[in-house]
C-alpha cells in the first residue's frame, strides 16, 4: 500500500530525496496530492491531440474496452520520470486483456516549455508508451478529472464510472522502495475481473500542474 508523504517543508530531504541539483530530482518542486474525485463519477469527455501520432483521440475511441485508464502525466516531472517504465509496463500487460490506456499532460508550455508535444513524443519514443500521449492546451481536460498532480490516475471502469484514483505504488524518489505499481495493478486487476475496488485509496502524490497564470483551478487551493 502506498504512504503519504511527509507534509513538511523539508519533505525531500525526509525523503532521502537528492538534492545535488541532478536534472531528474530537483529538490524545488511543489507536492501536490489528488484530489480524490468521488468514486462512481462519469468519465468527463475528452477531445485532444496525440503528440505520438498527430491524430485526434476522444473519450469515445475506448467504447468497448472492459475499463480505461486516464493519466495525467508529463515530459519533466521528476516523479513521472521515476516510475515511468513502469506505465510502459502496465500498459504493456493489461491493454491485451481489454484495459484501455491514455495519457494527458497538462501543463502550460509557456512556464515549462519542456512539456510541449514535440517532447511528450520524445518522451513516449525514449520510454516506449504504446499507448496515445495527449496534449491538453487549454487545460480544461485536466480541470474536469480535478486532476491536480503528475502522476495523477484516474481508472473506470467498463460503464465508465469511476472506480479507482490512488496511488501506483510506495515507491518514490529516493525512498528505496521498489517501482512493482501493485496498488494500480490490483486495482486494475479487480475492474477488469468485474470486482468492486476497495474504497480505502490513498492519493498519488507529485509535482503539481503547471496552470497557466490565471488558470488555476479552485480546487487546487
Amino acid at each position: 500500500m502506498c504512504n503519504r508523504l511527509p507534509q513538511t517543508a523539508d519533505w525531500p530531504r525526509a525523503l532521502n530525496f537528492p538534492t545535488n541539483g541532478n536534472r531528474r530530482y530537483n529538490s524545488r518542486v511543489a507536492l501536490t496530492e489528488s484530489t480524490m474525485l468521488a468514486l462512481g463519477t462519469p468519465a468527463p469527455a475528452f477531445s485532444l491531440t496525440d503528440s505520438t501520432s498527430g491524430e485526434t483521440v476522444r473519450l469515445e475511441d475506448f467504447s468497448g474496452r472492459d475499463g480505461l485508464l486516464v493519466m495525467f502525466i508529463c515530459a519533466h516531472c521528476p516523479f513521472v520520470l521515476h516510475v515511468e517504465s513502469e506505465l510502459a509496463r502496465v500498459a504493456a500487460y493489461y491493454q491485451p486483456k481489454g484495459l484501455g490506456v491514455v495519457a494527458i499532460s497538462s501543463n502550460s508550455i509557456a512556464t515549462h516549455p519542456q512539456d510541449a508535444p514535440e517532447n511528450l513524443k520524445a518522451m513516449a519514443q525514449r520510454v516506449g508508451f504504446d499507448f496515445p500521449y495527449l496534449h491538453d492546451s487549454t487545460q480544461e481536460v485536466a480541470k474536469a478529472y480535478t486532476a491536480a498532480c503528475t502522476p495523477d490516475f484516474f481508472l473506470f471502469d467498463k460503464n465508465r464510472r469511476l472506480a479507482y484514483r490512488g496511488c501506483l505504488d510506495a515507491s518514490r524518489p529516493g525512498n528505496e522502495v521498489p517501482l512493482t505499481g501493485k496498488d494500480l495493478r490490483s486495482a486494475i486487476d479487480d475492474v477488469l475481473a468485474g470486482r468492486p475496488v476497495t474504497a480505502d485509496q490513498l492519493p498519488s502524490a507529485g509535482c503539481n500542474i503547471k496552470w497557466v497564470p490565471g488558470n488555476e483551478p479552485a480546487y487546487v487551493g
